[in-house]
């Protein structure tokens, strides 16, 4: 059957919640969609604004802090994946390598550590989940780094005695003052014992993460999902598919072999399509909402750097020309897209100048008449929030590049809020606040600029992934030897 590549960026569009809100009891559904990614911290809070009526910070940090209907930990390519508590049987247990199986493609690096080490993956994992299951059953610990040296101190002791002063020296990565070698191994291992619930995030306090155990943090033990494998790929496939396992494989982080074998245990219910001549599979459950049609009228969408919809492998099916993909997929620092009927129009970034904001939108091409009329002023939705368009204000659209000014005084999107206020730093990732160290009412007016003014979520830089830097040591390293 041969399949349309518009008629993929609706069902996908559909899938990931973009083609129309959801109230704001759909919350589970929009997170639980595949998970949403919160790298950088805050990327969550701006893709379920994207998907949710109403949609407030308060809502979303009491599912994940207090109701705890909502949970936090590393997930699929070891990156920390906001989901539904209850489905943790679906993102974490299926992540968990079967023996045989090659380690996950983010701990790869760890390999300079194992060789200084003599010893193997196979022999540190289960020393590192048992601290991990030792210190975190009863307590929480403070910033990442803490947990990595609690840990490694914990597993210490257990060492063969001519491991313990290799174990304790200098790290080979990132600063080896202030990291040993059993502490760099504890940070790569920790991803897997994520996957067993060893570990999850919980309360953030003064900017900084906090870690502890999923009984710990929820009361209760994780609840089973016999059919947990099944249904990750069943989810990927409605948010990605048609796809293929190569890029189940790459989307999961996963080794080829433990991808393979996920993708497998729902065979039975695939069945291949042509998309542009190119073959790819999807559940034959979900071939009639694949046909079907996209609505009458598409949001026109800002959407942050790493939204889940953005998190595909076929980019050329949103964006065909690569050399536009790389402008909007970089190795660190991604802008956020603009999105209209599932494609890709240009990119938005936004600079913060004394007490102004500015949002660039960089278009690759005229804007249409269509497009153009979807502008209107932003205006208060009585709920705290912001609503708008892509566009405010009177501006032209004569040119591919636009640019909004307004005041920083704000925090923007969910961190609006209609009756409290929040100090400067309370997200400390989010710069778009008022000067440090004061404090401004969440209500308090927009400056209106000339050209408008346009409100975006949290836009962060992206480190270059830890995996990446220790592959590419790696490399010099065996090289030289």
């Amino acid at each position: 059957m041969d399949i349309g590549v518009e008629q993929v960026r609706h069902y996908r569009l559909r899938g990931h919640h973009l083609d129309r809100k959801l109230p704001p009891k759909g919350l589970l559904a929009a997170a639980g969609a595949c998970g949403v990614q919160n790298s950088p911290p805050g990327a969550w809070e701006t893709a379920l604004f994207n998907r949710l009526e109403n949609c407030c910070l308060r809502d979303l940090r009491w599912a994940l802090e207090e109701e705890k209907t909502l949970l936090q930990a590393w997930s699929y390519r070891g990156v920390p994946v906001v989901f539904p508590t209850a489905e943790s049987g679906v993102f974490l247990t299926p992540l968990v390598a079967r023996p045989g199986e090659e380690p996950w493609i983010y701990t790869r690096g760890i390999t300079l550590a194992l060789d200084f080490l003599g010893m193997t993956f196979e022999e540190l994992l289960p020393l590192v989940e048992e601290a991990v299951h030792t210190c975190l059953a009863d307590r929480t610990i403070h910033s990442k780094e803490a947990l990595d040296q609690a840990l490694a101190d914990a597993v210490c002791p257990g060492l063969p005695p001519e491991k313990q002063a290799l174990w304790d020296a200098p790290s080979m990565y990132g600063r080896p003052d202030r990291q040993t070698v059993g502490g760099a191994v504890v940070s790569f291992l920790l991803r897997p014992c994520a996957f067993s619930s060893l570990v999850v995030f919980g309360a953030r306090q003064a900017g900084s993460p906090v870690f502890t155990s999923f009984s710990a943090w929820t009361g209760q033990a994780p609840a089973p999902c016999p059919d947990g494998e099944r249904e990750l790929v069943r989810k990927y496939l409605r948010c990605y598919g048609p796809s293929t396992a190569a890029d189940f494989a790459a989307w999961l982080g996963s080794s080829p072999k433990q991808a393979r074998r996920l993708w497998n245990s729902l065979a039975e219910e695939l069945m291949p399509v042509q998309v542009e001549g190119r073959t790819r599979y999807l559940p034959a459950g979900e071939l009639d909402a694949l046909t079907e049609s996209g609505g009458e009228e598409e949001r026109l969408l800002l959407l942050g750097p790493h939204d889940p919809y953005l998190d595909l492998r076929d980019r050329w099916v949103v964006l065909p020309h690569p050399a536009l993909q790389r402008r909007v997929w970089r190795t660190v620092s991604n802008p956020g897209a603009l999105v209209q009927d599932g494609k890709i129009l240009g990119t938005w970034t936004a600079k913060v100048r004394g007490e102004r904001m500015e949002v660039r939108i960089d278009a690759w091409d005229d804007l249409t008449t269509w497009q153009r009329s979807r502008r209107r002023p932003m205006r208060h939705s009585g709920n705290g929030n912001w609503q708008h368009s892509a566009w405010t204000g009177n501006t032209e659209f004569g040119g591919p590049a636009l640019t909004f000014g307004g005041r920083a005084d704000i925090i923007t999107h969910v961190y609006s809020e209609e009756e409290e206020k929040y100090p400067s730093r309370c997200c400390i990732e989010n710069p778009w606040t008022v000067k440090r160290g004061e404090r401004t009412a969440a209500n308090t007016p927009w400056s209106w600029h000339p050209n408008g003014v346009c409100p975006v979520g949290v836009l962060r830089e992206r480190p270059l992934p830890r995996c990446r830097v220790m592959a590419r040591r790696e490399a010099v390293s065996v090289r030289g030897r």
